[in-house]
């Protein structure tokens, strides 16, 4: 579904991101880890085209990213950032926001709304304001109001950073259940070397800037490609 080739991003005129070659295919999760400024939300942007290239190409469906109608492309993707970013609104208009600027017909935009809710288990507080939410809760929602748009490509960083781990560990567990089902194209940003392993069907580590390896977690594991990915995926 994606193809990556000879990518190179700067910012402040520094280069922040390489990677030679990467494929996704369609419906895979991939677990982007990595330490701090390894680039890994710069690719989640330069994917969502919030962020130019400066050398390389990407691919979706075999169609160079700069080829598509920016308006298209970006409506194949639906991004969950790391605070929920909700409007001062009910719960049930915050999910609906992009089906509204989309101008879909009422009934079904309801019974998406409807649906999303209830997957995300936030479905009896869809007339709760959002200021309302815990942390946990708000984060459901955001998911709910990406999912709704049924995207072809789903980003998340590090959507589950600000919650405790036991709202952590059912969040996953929900969010797992929603990708098997509905076979996403997910990429899934963490710190969390355990929860790469468990949620990703393969990890991609990403040391300075660059992409380093990428394969199933017993493969990175068994067959690091460098002392450096050795030393990160130590607690893996």
């Amino acid at each position: 579904m994606i193809e990556v080739k000879d990518l190179i991003v700067h910012r402040n005129r520094r280069e922040v991101l390489r990677i030679d070659t990467l494929q996704i295919p369609q419906g895979e999760t991939l677990a982007v880890v990595g330490p701090n400024g390894s680039g890994k939300s710069t690719f989640l942007l330069v994917l969502s085209r919030l962020l130019k290239m400066a050398q390389g190409e990407i691919l979706l469906h075999g169609k160079a990213q700069t080829d598509w109608n920016e308006l298209e492309y970006r409506r194949r993707i639906a991004f969950v950032f790391q605070d929920p970013l909700l409007m001062d609104m009910s719960v049930r208009e915050n999910i609906g926001l992009g089906l509204k600027f989309r101008r879909m017909d009422k009934k079904e935009s309801d019974a998406r709304i409807d649906r999303w809710a209830k997957a995300m288990g936030v479905e009896k507080l869809l007339e709760r304001r959002a200021s309302q939410l815990s942390g946990g809760e708000a984060q459901r929602v955001s998911l709910a109001r990406a999912f709704v748009l049924d995207p072809e490509l789903l980003l998340m960083d590090e959507p589950f950073s600000a919650v405790d781990p036991q709202t952590r560990e059912k969040l996953l567990e929900d969010l797992s259940r929603a990708l098997a089902e509905n076979h996403r194209t997910t990429i899934f940003v963490t710190h969390n070397l355990k929860e790469a392993a468990q949620f990703g069907e393969r990890v991609a580590v990403m040391i300075g800037g660059t992409l380093k390896q990428a394969g199933t977690p017993k493969q990175i594991k068994e067959n690091p490609v460098d002392s450096s990915v050795r030393d990160f995926l130590r607690g893996l």
